[in-house]
């Protein structure tokens, strides 16, 4: 000691001298105040001069985006009671962005969806979630959060999914102590959304029996054995591009429903329920027939894309390539695919079949969903208590 130090010390970094020891010290500006800190004592090396460089780049790097916790780092230094809770400096827009690196992360470790990171995504990015962006933890209070959610104009199912990934990083910050309660828990959510929300404006919307016939005499005669199907099972999208020739039970008549398809990805159903074995009425047996020659030696896949010959990558690839061109070459009002499977639905019902049987069809947990969407289709013998229902069917 007392002589010029034997190392070049990198920018912001100094070696401080005491009567029985050197120090290496760190300089940096944090909320327009200079702070210098000593590091633990160790031996002064060039690796320890280069340590405490990465290390101010690191707290001014977190400075910069508003995460800089400064007892995270110095808990022992005099400024900490100084700078006071971290929640008042942390920008919620930089805890969004590290939950969205979370999610993409689950994808690749295949614990999420691609589709779900796809909705995440968008609610993180949306207009709406840009008014929390600059916002510190400390402005999310139960208050501004509750009049924000009850401004928004929004379904419930619109306004739960968008407020998903904000709830997960608040839920992170009480981990991590950033903030001393997750302002969510002081909100009556569920209450606060049925008292704010306006009710969804989807409506089933099916085809009727003159366009169903319509769209089949303009489908192409490698299109025509799925459409055909398609209308007579009214799987979901992604259960029509997944389902295998093995599958198919065709002495009994049936089709073991037990894969969807999601952003390209095969997966089980959501519940239980959507496993399920379903009954193949003469016009979804006549179409396996007709597509026999074209994919039962070809591979596992009933269903191939007629332009590469091989299966269906997504649900958008369906409805772009096969289905939004069928419907401009038939000439009828336009419905997205999904339609397909409410018009299966409702022509059940319409008919006066068992609303418990559809249900058990289309893969749902009860039949609470199919009186709730297809309700105007059910006929007068089935509008009654569930109770006296058990007892007709």
């Amino acid at each position: 000691m007392g002589g010029k130090p034997a190392f070049d010390c990198p920018r912001g970094v100094s070696i401080r001298e005491f009567k029985h020891e050197e120090r290496i010290q760190i300089a940096f500006s944090y909320r327009n105040t200079e702070c210098r800190e000593l590091l633990p004592p160790q031996k002064i090396t060039k690796s320890a001069l280069q340590y405490a460089s990465g290390l101010r780049s690191e707290i001014q790097r977190k400075i910069k985006d508003g995460v800089f916790v400064y007892a995270d780092y110095f808990p022992g230094s005099e400024k900490v009671k100084r700078f006071g809770k971290a929640s008042k400096h942390v920008l919620i827009g930089k805890l969004l962005d590290d939950q969205l690196e979370t999610y993409e992360k689950q994808v690749q470790n295949k614990t999420l969806s691609p589709s779900t990171l796809d909705g995440y995504r968008k609610a993180i990015k949306s207009e709406r979630m840009s008014e929390w962006r600059k916002k510190t933890l400390a402005e999310a209070t139960p208050s501004a959060l509750r009049d924000w959610i009850g401004e928004m104009g929004v379904t419930t199912k619109f306004a739960r999914n968008l407020l998903t990934p904000l709830r997960s990083v608040f839920e992170d910050a009480l981990n991590d102590d950033l903030i001393a309660f997750d302002p969510f828990e002081r909100i009556a959510l569920t209450k606060l959304l049925k008292q704010t929300s306006k009710p969804s404006e989807y409506e089933a919307d099916p085809f009727t029996a003159d366009e169903r016939a319509t769209l089949l005499a303009h489908a192409r005669p490698d299109e025509h054995p799925l459409v055909q199907f398609w209308f007579a099972t009214g799987l979901r999208p992604g259960e029509l591009l997944a389902l295998r020739w093995a599958k198919i039970d065709f002495k009994a008549a049936t089709a073991l429903i037990d894969l969807n398809q999601v952003a390209g990805v095969e997966k089980g159903p959501k519940t239980e329920a959507g496993i399920r074995t379903m009954d193949l009425n003469p016009e979804a047996m006549e179409a396996l027939e007709a597509q026999k020659p074209a994919s039962l030696l070809a591979g596992e896949h009933i269903w191939l894309n007629p332009r590469t010959g091989k299966a269906w990558q997504t649900d958008a690839q369906l409805r772009k390539t096969l289905w939004v061109p069928l419907v401009g070459r038939a000439g009828i009002r336009y419905r997205n695919p999904y339609q397909v499977r409410h018009t299966y639905a409702s022509a059940l019902l319409t008919a006066g079949t068992n609303p418990w049987y559809v249900a058990q069809q289309l893969g749902h947990a009860d039949v609470t969903m199919v009186f709730q969407t297809y309700g105007k289709f059910i006929g007068e013998d089935y509008q009654k208590p569930k109770a006296k229902l058990k007892a007709v069917a």
